[in-house]
């Protein structure tokens, strides 16, 4: 494998790189983006219970308990539950935006990679050509052979290049579609807490 890689040329150690670069902040977003880092149903049905019951207390410590986004985010809910909807939602949005941006921290990585790699893979396999008029212009076409190892450098490389790139397409799709899934599970659990905390300071000046 080692001297079929080596084949390839030098375009060989960026494309090597990139490969273990994509593979490991793949590994890291899907650790990140588990459902217990960012919505944990248990966590979600015992703060809800929290707070129709309008512990405030107890719902601010076990948001501040768990590490975890939508504790962020009730958290300061829970701190403006005194002011105005429009001054709850905005602080909550607030937030909401930098957990979206946490989410989605280094999953560009995976989209530059998906776009670079094909390009050096193209970069290899111009090399590869060059290589083989070289030798065409100094040897001429008296054996194949001669000219096999800019042929095999150039489709060697082209190949590494895809390799990396499709699966890089793939992995940085998929991210971001977990992603997307996820802000709209938080945005729901968000606006089902502010109502909640609404209709309470409803009824607390009905009162």
């Amino acid at each position: 494998m080692l001297e079929y890689l080596w084949a390839g040329g030098p375009v060989m150690v960026p494309i090597g790189l990139c490969s273990v670069v994509a593979v490991a902040t793949f590994l890291e977003r899907l650790w990140s983006l588990r459902r217990e880092r960012v919505v944990p149903t248990s966590f979600v049905v015992e703060l809800s219970e929290l707070v129709k019951q309008r512990r405030w207390d107890d719902a601010l410590t076990l948001c501040r308990k768990r590490e975890v986004a939508v504790g962020r985010v009730i958290e300061v809910a829970l701190e403006v539950r005194r002011e105005e909807r429009p001054v709850m939602k905005e602080r909550v949005e607030e937030v909401g935006r930098r957990e979206a941006a946490e989410m989605e921290r280094y999953i560009p990585v995976l989209g530059t990679i998906a776009s670079i790699a094909p390009l050096l893979g193209l970069l290899g396999t111009v090399g590869g050509m060059i290589l083989t008029f070289q030798v065409i212009e100094q040897q001429g076409v008296k054996d194949v052979a001669d000219l096999a190892g800019g042929i095999s450098q150039a489709l060697i490389t082209t190949f590494a290049g895809l390799s990396v790139g499709i699966p890089a397409v793939v992995a940085n799709r998929y991210l971001l579609a977990r992603v997307d899934a996820m802000l709209i599970e938080l945005e729901e659990v968000a606006l089902g807490v502010l109502q909640l905390l609404e209709d309470a300071q409803t009824s607390e000046e009905g009162t």
